[in-house]
């Protein structure tokens, strides 16, 4: 049964490490949120650890950067985890092999991460050439969506070819405005059949990395018990909490605000779509709140 709470700090006492979102949580891409940021302040001043994990495809030192330009006090957080690292990590495996990228063409911050750590940038190649194909979104997400991929994925689909999706998400919201992730994209290949690899939550390897740098060089072992995952996106956050055995903290403003507060800003959390909402999942966080506060 999801608990329905006040604030973090009902919680808090529970819990040494808390492994949190950002997007939706600490800000909406164009503000941060004060309260959000006040309430993982005060855990971290009480003694306990906060790293923030994001399905960012972008190496989490552009995150940092982020949260700087945003006003998030870098005193917010111990450490940052990004899809981007992991697919990093992804890349450096399969140096030397062609590779597709679907994604703005701008979107170069991984190929330059992999240059700094290996000396050489991954090798692009047409479709029909490359080893494998690399996602970090739709290459115009303003103006398209999954469907006008379909021709691309019939094609790496004949293929046979691996697909690394470098941020699960389906969709985010910047600002008031949601569009469609890589994620998207990924769940359309691997309803076609497609292999595919999730660099992000709600999938093991952005856990592992999270809970790495929370123990940092203290070689003591974990209790899992302890560790608190909070974010907005059931399917990610939730899920992945879920699946790897820790509690979760549930952000219903976030992702699924029009959902559960209805369409008018700052609406209370409706308690009837909240239930209906929980009944409809086949998992549920340990514990819910509109917005993240201490």
């Amino acid at each position: 049964m999801t608990r329905l709470v006040r604030g973090l700090a009902d919680l808090a006492s529970g819990y040494d490490i808390i492994l949190s979102d950002v997007w939706g949580v600490v800000h909406n891409g164009l503000l941060a949120f004060a309260k959000a940021i006040e309430a993982l302040g005060r855990f971290r001043a009480g003694g306990g650890k906060v790293v923030l994990m994001t399905n960012s495809p972008n190496p989490s030192r552009f995150v940092v950067a982020q949260l700087d330009r945003l006003g998030v006090p870098r005193k917010t957080y111990d450490a940052i985890v990004s899809s981007g690292d992991v697919t990093v990590s992804l890349l450096v495996e399969r140096a030397g092999l062609g590779l597709f990228h679907i994604g703005p063409p701008d979107e170069t911050a991984l190929f330059e991460e992999v240059l700094a750590l290996c000396g050489e940038t991954p090798r692009a190649a047409p479709l029909q050439q490359a080893s494998f194909v690399l996602c970090t979104g739709l290459a115009d997400p303003w103006h398209e969506t999954p469907a006008d991929y379909e021709e691309l994925l019939a094609a790496m689909r004949a293929r046979n070819l691996e697909l690394i999706c470098a941020n699960p998400d389906i969709v985010v919201e910047d600002g008031r405005k949601v569009f469609y992730c890589a994620g998207a994209i990924a769940e359309r290949y691997a309803g076609a059949g497609g292999k595919v690899i999730q660099a992000g939550k709600p999938f093991a390897p952005i856990f592992a990395r999270a809970l790495e740098l929370a123990r940092g060089p203290d070689t003591k072992i974990l209790d899992r018990a302890r560790v608190l995952v909070i974010g907005d996106a059931m399917r990610t956050d939730i899920k992945g909490a879920h699946d790897q055995g820790f509690d979760s903290l549930f952000v219903t403003s976030g992702i699924h605000r029009q959902e559960l507060h209805g369409g008018a800003e700052d609406a209370a959390l409706d308690a009837a779509a909240f239930r209906q909402f929980m009944e409809a999942a086949d998992f549920a966080p340990t514990a819910a709140i509109p917005e993240l506060i201490w």
